[in-house]
């Protein structure tokens, strides 16, 4: 049994909206981001967290690094809450958790050579002795397959798969137990989405390092990640192994996300997605089922009562009144 490094318990983050519209003065709406999550991640284990656009998976990872802050719950990481700490004893936990953002040209500085990039994170943490920084750099460099003779060229100079491995080499540069990688190798080339996977995975193997992969690519998730959790509408629908929920989804929205999944077979007969209509509205949502609007086996239950997260056999969970 491995050791637990991350723990998320009740999860959440409203965001005040003042209602332009409204009659009522001082009257504001609440747009329900996350709403009461709950996972955890084992140390060396590759987490996935799925899910369309505005599910809340960005915000989840926000809340994780305290890049803001949580409206409710809890974040264990290594036993410790760190959303009770201040912001200065934070810090010494900050850098054991680091993130990889999607599109490398925008995290990167481009007005900054790449020893700088990586150079200035050993500096301010006082990871290595000043005179050992530019040989730290260079390992660093070479760790995610680029060449120390790079180290004096800007963002602009490196192909798009390039500048992820110089944001995974700033990420590794603080010695992280935990990397949050959010869409990470959405933004790159097939080809090069399969290198910077194989970069991740050494990593992992060498490193230990555990993952909070956050995708809405289910095929990269499938290929890459242990476990997965399947988000909606700021909920977590449904949460196991990656086998077991990839064979058999319980879920109706999990069902309706791996069918959008293409399959290169041109024999194959097209296979239309069985996820129709748009995303719930998260602004004051009524009670019921987050999914209501858009399941095709909905009844009245789920329009009144919200299903909670209830564990299936073996380490599946689910939260659905009909599975």
């Amino acid at each position: 049994m491995r050791e637990e490094i991350l723990k998320v318990e009740d999860l959440t983050k409203h965001f005040g909206m003042s209602s332009f519209f409204s009659f009522k003065r001082g009257a504001e709406d609440v747009l329900k981001a996350v709403d009461g999550i709950n996972f955890s991640i084992n140390k060396g284990e590759a987490f996935g967290l799925v899910g369309e656009s505005g599910s809340g998976k960005s915000t989840t990872a926000r809340l994780i690094t305290r890049l803001i802050d949580a409206t409710g719950g809890r974040i264990s990481f290594s036993g410790q809450e760190i959303l009770e700490m201040s912001q200065a004893t934070f810090q010494s936990v900050r850098r054991r958790i680091q993130m990889v953002f999607q599109d490398p040209y925008m995290s990167l500085n481009p007005r900054m050579r790449v020893r700088d990039t990586l150079g200035n994170p050993l500096r301010l943490q006082k990871i290595v002795p000043k005179n050992e920084i530019n040989d730290r750099v260079d390992e660093l460099i070479e760790l995610v397959g680029l060449k120390p003779e790079q180290r004096d060229r800007y963002p602009h100079e490196f192909s798009g798969g390039q500048r992820q491995r110089i944001s995974i080499a700033r990420a590794m540069a603080l010695e992280p137990d935990l990397i949050i990688a959010d869409e990470a190798v959405s933004a790159l080339d097939v080809s090069v989405q399969a290198q910077v996977l194989n970069l991740f995975r050494k990593l992992q193997d060498t490193k230990q390092l555990a993952y909070l992969f956050i995708a809405h690519d289910l095929s990269v998730v499938e290929h890459f990640c242990e476990r997965v959790a399947v988000m909606y509408g700021g909920k977590i629908v449904e949460m196991g192994q990656v086998d077991d929920l990839f064979n058999n989804p319980l879920h109706p929205y999990t069902e309706a996300l791996i069918s959008a999944i293409p399959e290169p077979d041109p024999n194959l007969e097209f296979n239309p997605s069985l996820l129709k209509g748009d995303m719930v509205n998260l602004i004051n949502r009524q009670a019921g089922c987050v999914f209501v609007g858009r399941c095709p086996v909905a009844t009245s239950t789920c329009s009144e009562i919200e299903p909670t997260l209830e564990a299936k056999e073996g380490l599946r969970s689910v939260a659905c009144h009909l599975r």
